[in-house]
């Protein structure tokens, strides 16, 4: 018999390939839905902010914009991006016709406890990096070092707790996830996957100094090459909230630090070579995590529909029974497809006298000759005479022996 075809094993930036529905336009159409989609969602956003502003009270800029402040302005920033996690979830199952949760990894879902490994090892990595950071010399002035105080600077802590994990959530699933699979779908090889995601991440935060863009590029390969390792979101999230948490918690620490516009993209080369090698180093710290605690990378692709009987292209169908290599066998009792089965004992159960036959026993069900009928299997009579073998019950010979 012959073996069911075995799964291809599709990594990470092949899953867009998973759905069987799967079509070459489905990740083209679903990019151009995110796009729209995004900009629909942040508009309500912004809409809805306007309207909070103004029945706040909050004063308006020259544009009539409402001043929300270092920190609400700061929250409605990270929630402007933040919008695109539901934006991207509902392409992924609408226009991929594909569980939503393939983006988050191959298990179709986000590994929460290889997640908490992952924030584990950033912590300190980065921390150490962003430590180097305030030993470089500064070019500002005491305003920008001056503390804000505690309490305001709880509050700043507070928001940035809840809102930056699901903006750079956001970032991760559409960079290393929603794109990654776009090029994935047509790309076998996963370095050509990751290498447009990574010029359009650095792309996205603006141009700054070649240092920066160099920084965000390098940033944006090692969070892929995770994600392709890895077989999911959960190492480049991690990477990304912490970085951005150490980022946006200095920042709220002094005074207007949220308030400042400038981004990864205008760093300086000696801040980039300390974050560089603490992206470096946590990238290296993960690797080694995986030789200790091996992790699902691939998942099988899905099959084509079999025939209900098994049967394969140019083969012989495999009934349910047994394989049946030619036209119908002949039944053992003569049946023939479209009559009625002629039954060796005569009628069957529930059926009436057939033809030719005589009716059954209606106990037993076997066949009962009717009285002075001969078997049709006995011997034919000789001329002359009523018995083929003679009297019944004495065995005298009756015929004429003259």
């Amino acid at each position: 018999m012959t073996q069911p075809p075995l799964a291809e094993q599709l990594p990470y930036h092949r899953l867009a390939r998973l759905s069987p529905r799967h079509q070459w336009w489905r990740p083209l159409v679903g990019t151009l839905v995110v796009a729209v989609g995004y900009v629909l969602a942040v508009l309500v956003l912004m809409l809805c902010a306007l309207v909070a502003g103004l029945a706040l009270g909050y004063p308006e800029d020259a544009d009539g914009w409402p001043e929300f402040g270092p920190v609400s302005g700061t929250a409605l920033d990270l929630l402007s991006i933040a919008v695109g996690i539901p934006v991207l979830l509902l392409t992924v199952r609408w226009i991929g016709r594909r569980p939503a949760g393939t983006v988050s990894s191959v298990t179709g879902r986000l590994r929460r406890r290889w997640l908490g490994v992952c924030v584990l090892t950033a912590v300190p990595v980065l921390a150490l990096s962003m430590g180097g950071m305030f030993l470089l010399p500064s070019d500002g002035g005491e305003a920008e070092s001056q503390w804000v105080g505690w309490p305001a600077f709880a509050r700043a802590l507070v928001m940035l707790l809840v809102l930056v994990p699901l903006q750079a959530a956001a970032e991760e699933y559409v960079f290393r996830g929603w794109l990654t699979q776009t090029a994935g779908a047509f790309l076998r090889s996963p370095w050509a996957a990751l290498v447009p995601q990574a010029v359009l991440f650095a792309a996205a935060h603006g141009w700054g100094t070649a240092w920066g863009f160099a920084d965000l590029l390098v940033f944006g390969m090692c969070a892929g090459w995770l994600t392709w390792r890895t077989g999911g979101l959960e190492a480049s999230i991690a990477l990304h909230t912490v970085n951005n948490l150490l980022a946006f918690g200095v920042s709220a620490a002094v005074v207007d630090g949220l308030a400042s516009d400038e981004t990864a993209a205008d760093a300086g080369w000696q801040t980039v070579v300390l974050d560089v090698a603490g992206i470096v180093l946590y990238t290296a710290a993960v690797t080694w995590w995986l030789r200790r605690r091996p992790l699902q990378r691939t998942a099988p692709a899905p099959l084509p529909p079999a025939h209900p009987y098994g049967a394969a292209p140019g083969q012989w169908p495999v009934h349910p029974y047994g394989p049946v290599p030619g036209p119908w066998p002949v039944h053992p009792y003569g049946s023939v497809p479209g009559q009625s089965p002629v039954y060796p004992y005569g009628a069957m159960p529930g059926q009436g006298v057939m033809p030719g036959q005589w009716p059954g026993h209606p106990a037993t069900g076997a066949p009962v000759p009717p009285s002075g009928t001969a078997h049709p299997g006995a011997a034919a009579p000789w001329p002359g005479t009523d018995s083929p073998a003679g009297s019944a019950g004495t065995g005298e010979d009756t015929s004429d022996t003259r």
